[in-house]
């Protein structure tokens, strides 16, 4: 719990510390206090897309009124884009907003106790947080929540189950998700021509994976290196199939422990089966003779991949 927060707000909501960002959006505000001092009853954010559907953020910087929220901040999830669903459409979804300690690089995470997930539908489109972070504790300079009139909100958000145009979504989660590991060295690195290069594959959770390197960066941004971790074998998911892989990517630091990586969340399915970085490290880093992630014309790349859950969609 925040420093300087009531009792009250540990109800309804589970508060932790998180060291992973937003998987799924982050929201950077500057001059935050502009919206408080014009009143701004409630701000919402851009769309942004998870488990297939399209949601906002939407934040009350002096409190929902309308929910006697005190002194607090309010800030809640909204399914949004809902025009093309049945009028009985239904979404089930559990998600977490996130607040950003600035001092730390770690995030204040709020998630609802309800852990089979929120109803959304026509008449319920906002589901979060009437008191989400009270004003004290959001300004504390001890928190550095909000730094130099900047703050950084973030959103996670799993579709557990929909009733949408005679389909239903169902979710399985793993509560204890195991990590492997598969390690690729790419020798000769100064003779790679290809745009990417693609790693062996190997099975993680009922599925083939691989690493790419793109040596010149994807899309020719040069000067850097983009490294993603792909389905290798998207075609063969059935329809409707989405699998939530929380993956770590490691170049190693062949002479000491220095090792340059990325870590993250992401939703793999057969129209987007591969994630990652577009500038994972720039070429003055890789090519560094000081540095051992390239050595003897080597690298050495290591993916870290746990299952956390997969979801099918049945059409009925």
């Amino acid at each position: 719990m925040a420093i300087g927060e009531p009792a009250s707000l540990t109800q309804g909501a589970l508060r932790s510390t998180s060291e992973a960002p937003p998987a799924h959006y982050i929201l950077n505000i500057q001059q935050f206090s502009a919206l408080t001092k014009h009143d701004v009853e409630r701000y919402e954010s851009n769309e942004f897309e998870a488990g297939g559907y399209k949601w906002k953020l939407v934040i009350h910087p002096n409190g929902n009124k309308t929910k006697n929220a005190g002194e607090c901040l309010s800030v809640y999830l909204a399914i949004t884009d809902t025009a093309s669903l049945t009028p009985s459409w239904e979404v089930y979804a559990t998600f977490s907003i996130f607040l950003l300690d600035q001092n730390n690089d770690t995030y204040l995470k709020v998630e609802d106790e309800k852990t089979n997930g929120r109803r959304f539908h026509r008449l319920r489109t906002e589901w979060g947080f009437d008191q989400f972070i009270s004003f004290k504790a959001f300004s504390d300079p001890n928190n550095a929540y909000l730094v130099g009139d900047n703050c950084v909100f973030g959103a996670e958000v799993f579709v557990r189950k929909e009733r949408s145009k005679g389909k239903t979504e169902s979710v399985s989660m793993v509560k204890d998700a195991v990590s492997y590991k598969n390690t690729w060295k790419v020798s000769n690195y100064s003779k790679l021509n290809a745009d990417c290069v693609s790693s062996h594959m190997f099975s993680v959770g009922d599925h083939k994976w691989n690493v790419q390197l793109y040596p010149n960066g994807k899309g020719g941004i040069g000067g850097y290196i983009s490294l993603k971790l792909a389905l290798a074998e998207p075609q063969n998911l059935p329809p409707g199939t989405k699998i939530l892989a929380e993956f770590t990517l490691r170049m190693l630091d062949q002479l000491d422990t220095r090792h340059y990586y990325g870590k993250a969340s992401y939703w793999f399915s057969a129209s987007k089966p591969e994630w990652g970085w577009q500038r994972f490290v720039s070429h003055g880093v890789f090519f560094l003779t000081n540095r051992g992630l390239l050595l003897k014309d080597v690298c050495s790349i290591e993916a870290e991949i746990a299952i956390h859950g997969e979801s099918r969609t049945v059409f009925g």
